[in-house]
């Protein structure tokens, strides 16, 4: 207690508790100067720009108001602000002054040692999500198919970004980030980018290039900033958002400006927002904002039309739907097909071990005598002993599968759909297997593989849980790995 009360008595403290005080009417002049531009003008660029030169101003009117009650608390006797009235302490008014003092000044010391925590906390928070994000480029990553890397190459050219920008694939991200700054990084979820139509993919891939032109991640880390020094200030909150939501509207210009089509974008959009989750602070996504707000600007034509937004919110929703459609079965796969036994046997039964020659020769069959006579072959052809009664190969896949719905079904997800089922199927039990359920940044489990045909020997597939939830995913495939 002792030394919280040497801190309040410092004179740094009673000039911080001033300067804390004075930012509150400063940053209620500077919102209500950005709310007046904001009804001025539908501009994204220049409600961006607004919003930024407000978020900064307070973040420079803090510092300035700081440095002047430092300097007013070492020179001189001290100015008495407790009574308005603009008096300065004397010897002959000093019994009044004692009698009705307003408490303000002897208050606003004590607002230091809280204002200081919280500053320290959002920083350690920051660091914290910094680590994170460096984590996130580094881990659970792999390399694109090639054709897909000339494609960013030219898209990279096309929005006129000299400086290189690397494109990754990541099973720990929902939907498409960019990381860093002096080193950039897209990273786009495993599968989305033979998941959407390539003119949407390479839509989004233009929004997340656009935040790299526009140099928005030092924006980011200065927004960050300001929202650490003046946490306490609901201005501040408010101005910050709008500084990312105007942001996400400038990108979304500049990648519908070169595609050329924002029905594409706005398909894009709402497919991504399917698997939207909270994003790391330190990255960039493209699902930042009021994504709703977003597509029905894109479909906007003419605002002077009163059946402007009606008309936008029927093409959202039907583009909404669409995507939804498209999105399940792409998640499903042909699963979402009528139902047959031959169907299950092919989507389900032998998802993982059927070669595409077979799938497409299966598919091409019309009756069911010749799909009987085919999966019969099937059979025939991978059984070891083909001169016994029993298929050790059929009777031990069987088993791998319902051993793989037994141990690694999570919630709705049947245990063979999973990263960790399709592993066990195909390969079987791991030699050795390693469990870190307390690792960081996330749980972790490695198999061990002593020989695997066609890969070599000590083959290792790594799984992690983003979520902590026990949704394990697969690192890398170990099938692109030897």
């Amino acid at each position: 207690m002792n030394e919280l009360d040497r801190l309040i008595h410092m004179p740094l403290a009673n000039a911080l508790g001033w300067t804390l005080f004075h930012s509150l009417w400063e940053g209620a002049v500077a919102a209500l100067f950005l709310a007046a531009i904001l009804a001025a003008t539908r501009s994204p660029r220049v409600r961006y720009v607004c919003a930024c030169a407000s978020l900064f101003a307070l973040l420079l009117g803090f510092a300035v108001t700081l440095a002047v009650e430092v300097s007013q608390q070492r020179g001189g006797p001290a100015v008495n602000y407790s009574g308005f009235s603009g008096a300065r302490r004397s010897g002959d008014i000093a019994p009044l002054q004692k009698a009705h003092r307003f408490p303000l000044e002897e208050f606003l010391p004590w607002l230091s040692p809280f204002w200081m925590a919280g500053v320290i906390a959002l920083h350690l928070r920051r660091v914290a999500g910094w680590i994170g994000a460096q984590r996130l480029r580094n881990r659970g990553v792999c390399r694109p198919p090639d054709p897909w890397l000339q494609r960013f190459d030219a898209l990279r050219h096309r929005m006129r970004i000299s400086k290189p920008v690397a494109l990754l694939e990541t099973c720990l991200a929902e939907v498409p980030v960019v990381v860093g700054y002096l080193r950039p990084v897209i990273l786009v979820p495993a599968g989305l980018l033979a998941g959407l139509p390539p003119s949407q993919m390479e839509a989004i891939l233009l929004h997340e290039l656009a935040h790299i032109r526009r140099h928005d991640a030092l924006v980011n880390l200065l927004q960050n900033l300001a929202e650490a020094f003046l946490f306490y200030h609901p201005a501040v909150w408010w101005i910050s958002g709008i500084v990312r939501s105007e942001r996400e509207t400038c990108c979304d210009d500049l990648a519908v400006a070169a595609s050329g089509d924002k029905f594409d974008y706005a398909a894009a959009l709402t497919s991504l927002e399917q698997s939207r989750t909270a994003a790391y602070e330190n990255t960039l996504a493209a699902t930042g904002g009021s994504l709703v707000k977003r597509i029905q600007r894109l479909l906007r034509t003419n605002d002077r039309l009163e059946l402007a937004p009606l008309v936008s919110a029927a093409i959202l929703v039907m583009v909404a739907a669409g995507a939804l459609v498209a999105w399940q079965e792409a998640a499903n796969g042909p699963a979402q097909q009528a139902v047959t036994p031959y169907t299950l046997w092919l989507n389900q039964d032998v998802a993982y071990i059927i070669t595409p020659a077979e799938r497409a020769a299966f598919q091409k069959l019309q009756t069911d005598p010749e799909r009987d006579h085919f999966i019969e072959q099937f059979w025939q052809r991978r059984d070891p002993t083909p001169d016994t009664s029993r298929n050790e190969f059929k009777e031990e896949h069987y088993r791998r599968i319902a051993s793989a719905n037994r141990r690694f079904t999570w919630g709705s997800t049947p245990g063979w759909r999973s990263d960790r089922g399709r592993i066990y199927i195909v390969y079987g039990p791991p030699d050795e297997l390693e469990d870190h359920p307390a690792s960081q940044p996330y749980p972790t489990q490695q198999w061990l593989y002593h020989f695997i045909q066609g890969m070599g020997k000590n083959v290792i597939v790594e799984f992690v849980d983003p979520a902590g939830a026990g949704e394990y995913r697969m690192t890398s495939d170990p099938a692109f790995a030897h």
